[in-house]
């Protein structure tokens, strides 16, 4: 790459896209990398401000940033994802698939921390449907050196920094709870609650049971919903400590106590939430929903729900962080924008 006077690059090859920049208008290349500079092109080249600029001179050192921003892409592309056209050095991964999107994390700082080269993400564990962008990548400079883009390969000898789950049907079981609801004293809010949430996802519902505050019945279901099939199972309701509300011992004994992930969540709304997994043939969530679920537009189920439906199981090490960023404030929210918003990330 050499910098000479613009009215002397007359049949010179640029090695870089330039930027022509409009106030509230375009922002785009006025010109292409490759591009032969012809003598019309010089009072165009001034225009936006290139009194030099940079033609292109072989060596065999470097690498040039959009060859480089291509090695940033091949680190991050994985299944159902694909690049944009590069300009400008940058290019970005679209979404092929509605899904879950996953950044392995210590990849991507690993790779930012190299310098002169930078790779930005949405949040991970967040839903993405088909088209949205995943993440973009460019390097700083106009070339770099090819060792340096190696040892950025070698940061993350398997690549797949972002990872897109596809979500799968899900057969669903519901376990109603409360001898309110079971003897017709009250409506029943918390199911149709519990089938808008699902409605956004790929579901059948199995089965629903009435099982009042007898943890026997409770137990009796939700086996019933396993023999049925079930890929989930939600209790709804007898999740506070009231000695009536037996829904966590229902749970335990389903899914067996050493297969509790948590029974408590550093989450506003839903720190009575619970989640085991029910082993069997099948790795099964048996779910406690807490009342907050009924009433608050957005709690602990919105965070955990898309991990369900992408076979994504949630550790205890994940819940225990969840506290940072597990305070919504929707109630100080006119319009509830989540996930557009910090709440879980």
């Amino acid at each position: 790459m050499k910098l000479m006077r613009t009215e002397d690059a007359v049949g010179q090859i640029l090695c870089h896209d330039i930027t022509r920049i409009v106030k509230d208008g375009e922002k785009g290349p006025v010109f292409r990398k490759g591009h032969v500079i012809r003598e019309e092109d010089i009072e165009v080249l001034l225009a936006v401000g290139k009194d030099h600029i940079y033609i292109w001179e072989n060596n065999e050192n470097m690498m040039h940033e959009n060859d480089a921003a291509m090695v940033l892409c091949g680190l991050c592309r994985n299944e159902f994802m694909h690049p944009t056209e590069i300009k400008e050095g940058k290019t970005e991964l679209i979404a092929d698939i509605d899904g879950l999107l996953k950044v392995d994390s210590g990849k991507l700082q690993r790779i930012n921390s190299q310098g002169q080269m930078m790779i930005a993400t949405r949040h991970g564990n967040t839903v993405v449907r088909a088209g949205d962008r995943l993440a973009g990548m460019r390097v700083i400079p106009l070339v770099i050196e090819k060792e340096k883009m190696e040892a950025a390969k070698r940061a993350v000898p398997d690549g797949k920094i972002l990872t897109l789950l596809p979500f799968v049907h899900k057969k669903v079981g519901i376990i109603t709870t409360g001898n309110e609801i079971l003897y017709h004293r009250i409506e029943d809010t918390f199911t149709p609650v519990v089938l808008h949430k699902l409605a956004a996802f790929d579901c059948e519902i199995v089965g629903q049971y009435m099982t009042g505050d007898d943890p026997a019945e409770e137990i009796l279901g939700i086996r019933r919903l396993l023999e049925a099939g079930a890929d989930m199972i939600l209790c709804t309701g007898g999740m506070s400590v009231d000695p009536d509300d037996r829904t966590p011992q229902a749970i335990r004994e389903s899914a067996g106590s050493e297969n509790v992930i948590t029974y408590g969540a550093p989450v506003l709304p839903g720190a009575m939430f619970m989640l085991a997994y029910y082993q069997g043939n099948r790795h099964i969530p048996v779910v406690g929903l807490p009342g907050c679920v009924m009433y608050a537009r957005r709690t602990i189920f919105d965070i955990v729900l898309p991990r369900f439906m992408a076979d994504d199981p949630v550790s205890r090490e994940e819940f225990w962080k969840m506290g940072e960023g597990g305070l919504c404030l929707g109630e100080g929210c006119d319009v509830c924008t989540f996930p557009n918003c910090g709440f879980g990330k």
